[in-house]
């Protein structure tokens, strides 16, 4: 159970080793449905993705744009629980043998209990978990039970971030970092931007975690932009669109799978 994270590290290690940045995919939980969603991260990781975050949806997203917040809602008309997202990491894991994270809020984690909601993520497979509003200095409970369940803690930096704090933040996180690639909310862009590469060069200037960009690569050629200087490029908007603008469900999985295999491309530099 333990060596989810060590298996998180070991396909970072491994796409660097090959001379790329790893290709993690972002998907909500209960999205269109549960039984959807579950086919949905399975089709990203069998078109290409390393690694995938499997979103807990809640009703109030903050870091997250329009397309994210739709998925979102549609998953918690839907009823998903946290049960749901659990047995969507469990799925997603024995089907392909990938990391699989949990990204959510901390507000669910609070409220099911830190103690539950690690053992279950650790016993379902899970890697880690990503919590983009958990302050550093409110993390030590979460921290505890994250390493005695042998879990990944990935914390969130910004553009905005001072060195010192960036210090801060990755001195308390481990598997990797997420760099938000620009101010604002999740969504696609027409550009990336060179932000994304000043922070990652002052992030790697703090630690040796591998550091992955988030916010905004939609294509090919941002997944490539972005390889260059990233660890990791981290895609969510641009997988819950396809699904969104399908015709069916067939229609979605296929557009899933082969947006993760031109993102795939682009990471390699095949595109």
């Amino acid at each position: 159970m333990s060596g989810n994270i060590q298996l998180l590290s070991d396909t970072l290690a491994a796409a660097r080793a090959e001379g790329r940045s790893a290709l993690i995919a972002y998907l909500p939980a209960g999205f269109p449905t549960v039984d959807g969603g579950i086919a949905a991260v399975k089709a990203a990781l069998d078109g290409g993705a390393d690694i995938v975050e499997v979103g807990l949806p809640h009703s109030d997203p903050v870091l997250d744009g329009p397309v994210i917040q739709t998925a979102d809602d549609i998953a918690l008309r839907g009823g998903v629980r946290i049960a749901d997202v659990m047995r969507t990491v469990r799925e997603a894991h024995e089907a392909t043998g990938k990391p699989v994270l949990v990204m959510t809020y901390w507000n669910p984690i609070d409220k099911y209990g830190v103690e539950r909601f690690t053992a279950e993520l650790a016993e379902a497979g899970g890697a880690g978990c990503i919590l983009p509003d958990l302050p550093v200095q409110e993390s030590a409970l979460w921290r505890e039970h994250a390493e005695k369940h042998g879990l990944a803690t990935v914390f969130v930096v910004a553009p905005s971030s001072k060195d010192d704090r960036l210090a801060e933040i990755t001195a308390a996180g481990s598997g990797f970092v997420y760099a938000a690639s620009l101010m604002g909310v999740t969504g696609t862009r027409e550009t990336v931007g060179a932000q994304a590469q000043d922070l990652v060069r002052r992030t790697r200037a703090t630690t040796d975690l591998p550091v992955c960009v988030g916010l905004g690569v939609s294509n090919a050629a941002q997944a490539a932009e972005v390889a260059a200087f990233a660890d990791g490029v981290i895609v969510g908007s641009a997988f819950v669109k396809r699904i969104l603008d399908a015709e069916d469900d067939a229609a979605a999985l296929a557009a899933v799978r082969t947006l993760a295999g031109e993102l795939a491309e682009g990471v390699r530099g095949t595109a």
